[in-house]
């Protein structure tokens, strides 16, 4: 069997219903990648193997230390030993707000909620006039969960896209659902997609640190099969962006901005 890059075949021992089988199962992988920005350690991401050059320019975008494609000078990344450097055209000077941390790949930044949303004040409204039909969001989701192919053989990732008016733009699965955002944010940055008319797919919950890297790269919709957080509504309608959970067959729930989503 070619195994995918996300997981690999482990043999297992099962018990159901008093009986006992030997099985070879797929188990998802998970990875440390250290980032460092001008030579200064970052962070160390845990995430699933692929798509590292965009995880870590997405996490540099949603920390706010990168504006433009033009900060970035080189990119480099060591797969054997798991390390990534971006070199950038100009001196970073947030590096200072910085500690040398782990982020895991089930949380969120691994430190003070309130010192997050206190970057969250730093964010602008949203601009985008674009309008969705309730149907297309459905539509999307339905191509989010077609696409999900490691999370039904494993059950142990979560999914990120990018939608438009047309279809699916790109999509990632990753074991943390920041990492999936982050990489296709990076994908966006790194080929200078215009977002401003472009939507979120999310397989998981609405939190408001996902709420907040979609302020920070300016997409003005977010939909997810999953459920929000009080937070995360508030602060969509702070941040103007339209917000809908629940997105499931042909239910939908829109929880702010409701006029960007037509019924």
């Amino acid at each position: 069997m070619t195994q995918s890059p996300l997981y690999r075949e482990r043999a297992v021992k099962t018990y159901d219903h008093g009986n006992t089988q030997s099985a070879s199962v797929p188990v998802v992988l998970e990875i440390p990648i250290t980032v460092y920005v001008n030579d200064t350690e970052l962070a160390t991401l845990i995430c699933s193997p692929g798509g590292h050059k965009e995880l870590a320019v997405g996490f540099l975008l949603s920390e706010g230390l990168l504006q433009d494609l033009t900060d970035i000078k080189d990119i480099t990344f060591n797969e054997q030993d798991g390390l990534l450097w971006v070199e950038t055209t100009e001196p970073v000077p947030q590096m200072e707000n910085f500690l040398r941390r782990q982020i895991a790949s089930c949380c969120g930044k691994g430190r003070a909620a309130l010192y997050y949303i206190n970057d969250a004040r730093k964010l602008k409204p949203v601009q985008s006039s674009c309008v969705f039909a309730a149907g297309h969001l459905l539509r999307l989701i339905g191509l989010l969960e077609e696409g999900s192919a490691t999370f039904r053989k494993t059950g142990g990732v979560h999914s990120a896209a990018l939608g438009d008016s047309q279809g699916m733009l790109v999509m990632h699965e990753d074991i943390g659902r920041h990492n999936a955002v982050d990489k296709v944010m990076g994908h966006a940055f790194l080929n200078r997609l215009n977002l401003a008319d472009k939507c979120l797919l999310l397989s998981g919950r609405i939190s408001s640190e996902i709420l907040i890297k979609a302020a920070h790269n300016g997409i003005p919709v977010v939909v997810s099969r999953s459920a929000p957080t009080f937070l995360a509504v508030e602060l969509a309608d702070e941040f103007n962006i339209t917000l809908v959970g629940f997105a499931r067959g042909e239910r939908l729930t829109v929880y702010s901005h409701m006029e960007r989503v037509s019924m």
